[in-house]
């Protein structure tokens, strides 16, 4: 009998991430190239996200870089997670859509988050102000209109009208109860704190209200998995990007991703290491093994239908490896 692990799709997210010693643009071309490598492992889908002017992210254009991974790829579906909708005009992405689901008919994947820039100086170079975030739910109804030809406006969103682009909604805060009014998938993490993503999922399926988008509720999870040969190994890939999170809180930037063997070096004061140890904690890292177990036990608590894995790491060879053992998990089920 399939396990729990074998019924479920597996999707990954990459947020082109920088890395020390590398420029932007190797980032973009990392994010392409581990697309390619990850279709030929079986994965259902590859998005891409947007950040703003922050150093350690390039992905700063999700449709346009979800173009290139479109056109490097042939099957694997491709997407965003997400456009920040409050970031742009709901005509506008839907024009991008559109116009991606044209090219690549039945594999892109619109996935719309509510989150605006992070700083004053990001959100004022983008015309945006924090309490745009609130309408999130009203400048959902109109994107979703765009394809439907609904606009009152009397405007035709060409080509998108008539299309119809998969739609999931990023849940963070507010996210869940948007995304069960308006019918959608939704995705939602992250592994680190599994009360109140339990919390997000309980509240979008009580009340879910079926769409021309979705007839029932779908739960994608969210967040970092590890695999390696070693339980030491796979919290090593976890190490980088932990200490940029401390980092940022710390300095108030985002930084490229440090070789592992870089941050096991540094001294850190006492509240930097209690954020870095803190940002190793609550994923699922470690052997296949373990990797099989503890998903297992998130797949029964939450009945998601797919996970959406996050990862990064400075070490791309240790990354792919990662995702290679979790395919392998995918599509055998647990060991032992």
């Amino acid at each position: 009998m399939s396990s729990l692990i074998a019924q479920t799709r597996f999707s990954v997210l990459d947020r082109s991430r920088t890395r020390e010693g590398h420029t932007n643009a190797e980032a973009l071309r990392d994010t392409v190239g581990l697309a390619r490598e990850l279709e030929g492992l079986g994965y259902r889908r590859f998005w891409v996200s947007e950040h703003h002017g922050v150093p350690g992210v390039a992905g700063s254009a999700p449709t346009v870089l979800a173009a290139a991974v479109a056109s490097a790829t042939r099957t694997i579906r491709v997407g965003t997670g997400g456009v920040m909708l409050p970031n742009h005009q709901p005509l506008v992405v839907a024009e991008q859509f559109g116009v991606l689901e044209s090219l690549f008919p039945g594999r892109i994947d619109m996935g719309l988050g509510r989150s605006v820039g992070f700083t004053d100086g990001v959100r004022r170079a983008l015309g945006r102000d924090k309490d745009d975030a609130e309408d999130f739910g009203a400048q959902l109804e109109e994107l979703l209109g765009w394809f439907r030809g609904t606009s009152p406006t009397g405007v035709h969103a060409r080509p998108a009208e008539g299309l119809t682009v998969p739609a999931f909604v990023l849940a963070m805060g507010e996210g869940a109860a948007v995304a069960a009014r308006a019918g959608l998938p939704m995705v939602i993490g992250d592994l680190r704190n599994r009360e109140k993503m339990q919390r997000g999922i309980d509240h979008y399926r009580t009340h879910f209200q079926p769409s021309l988008w979705a007839p029932e509720p779908y739960v994608v999870i969210s967040g970092t998995i590890a695999v390696a040969a070693t339980p030491e190994q796979a919290r090593r890939l976890l190490i980088p990007e932990a200490w940029s999170m401390a980092y940022s809180r710390t300095h108030g930037t985002f930084p490229p991703l440090p070789p592992a063997e870089r941050v096991e070096g540094l001294a850190m004061s006492e509240k930097e290491r209690g954020l870095y140890e803190a940002g190793l904690a609550g994923h699922i890292a470690g052997t296949e093994e373990q990797v099989a177990h503890e998903l297992e036990t998130v797949l029964k608590e939450t009945g998601a239908q797919e996970v959406l894995v996050t990862t990064s790491t400075y070490d791309r060879a240790a990354l792919v490896d990662s995702y290679r053992r979790l395919a392998r998990l995918a599509s055998a089920g647990p060991t032992g």
